[in-house]
């Protein structure tokens, strides 16, 4: 077979090539298979030295003829192939208009700051104010002043953690440092108690630190809300009402309250609040240990040791105080059994409130 026979087979393979490929990948596998420096075609036109002087013009004449062909056909081709994928990829990306759309997540405030809020809506809507103050209290505001000496066995109920000393010294015994992270918000009362005088309808909510293990019922830091009521004639009366209101507007007209005797420092008598089992609805169950009851806050009529830190004469005003923890009402009010669940970050279990 002479070489322009050569060629012209190789011609007609590559054209059938080139029809065959699929792809624009498989089509350049074509053209560096011929075209390339390796290629078929191109091996013959470097070895044009080796052929007879007078087949050298007639076989370059077929060999471009053919490599003029090939890349013809090679980019015709290539615009048909790149054509289709093109369309294949708008087509693989395209929107079905007529499916639902995916609704963004919006987010929410957590359950903790909610309750807090309702609870503060419930007692603005009786006359109540809302303060603060620092997480950051000293031993007098936090103890002293809410009628707990330094020796009162009470401390032991409460102890904190104790912040750095002027010196720069980390102080961590009760008594070797009068910076503390608050364990209750009742210094707030003390402050209001300090700067306003009577009549006071006050509730004060915010972050307190006990040194508590977490476990179901206790975390080392939580949310407290106490109030504190001091005006003239105000009986114990009211402040069992005031409990019986609050408890119907955050659980629900059907829940009860009853108070059972207690202690605490600054109120004298004290007493703990119990609300009626949301599950079992007083008849007992496993939630409320089949008392049909659930404790939800303290509270008592200040003692008048309270007031003369204060200087407000205990001959003329009167008053109460109640302290409820945050978590502990939200859990209440969705029957959550644990409050670690709150805190958890969990997304599965606080998109259900």
């Amino acid at each position: 077979m002479s070489i322009q026979d050569e060629v012209m087979q190789l011609r007609g393979e590559t054209l059938a090539s080139i029809a065959a490929a699929d792809t624009t990948d498989a089509l350049e596998q074509v053209r560096v298979a011929v075209l390339g420096k390796s290629g078929s075609l191109t091996a013959y036109l470097r070895s044009m030295g080796q052929i007879a002087k007078e087949e050298r013009a007639t076989v370059g004449k077929t060999v471009n003829i053919v490599r003029a062909e090939v890349e013809s056909a090679l980019a015709q081709r290539k615009e048909a192939l790149s054509a289709s994928e093109l369309e294949a990829q708008i087509a693989a990306g395209a929107v079905d208009i007529t499916l639902p759309g995916r609704v963004q997540q919006m987010g929410t405030r957590h359950l903790i700051s909610r309750i807090t809020d309702e609870i503060a809506e419930i007692f603005h809507g009786i006359g109540y104010t809302v303060e603060s103050g620092t997480e950051i209290e000293t031993d007098y505001y936090n103890f002293e002043a809410l009628n707990t000496p330094e020796d009162h066995p009470a401390r032991g109920l409460q102890d904190t953690f104790y912040v750095v000393d002027k010196s720069g010294a980390t102080k961590a015994v009760k008594g070797e440092s009068d910076v503390l992270l608050r364990t209750q918000t009742s210094g707030v009362q003390a402050h209001v108690m300090e700067t306003q005088k009577p009549p006071i309808y006050m509730i004060a909510p915010g972050k307190v630190y006990r040194r508590d293990v977490a476990d179901p019922s206790h975390l080392p830091q939580f949310n407290q809300v106490e109030g504190l009521v001091v005006d003239k004639g105000i009986t114990f009366g009211d402040l069992k009402g005031t409990l019986e209101y609050f408890v119907k507007q955050m659980f629900g007209e059907d829940r009860k309250t009853r108070l059972r005797p207690h202690f605490f420092p600054f109120t004298e008598p004290s007493a703990e609040a119990d609300v009626s089992c949301g599950i079992c609805h007083g008849e007992g169950c496993r939630f409320c240990k089949g008392t049909g009851w659930v404790e939800v806050l303290g509270c008592g009529m200040v003692d008048p040791n309270v007031f003369a830190y204060a200087d407000i004469d205990p001959e003329v005003y009167s008053g109460f105080a109640f302290g409820m923890g945050v978590e502990r009402i939200a859990c209440l009010k969705y029957n959550v059994p644990d409050l670690r669940m709150l805190l958890n970050g969990d997304m599965r279990f606080l998109r259900q409130f």
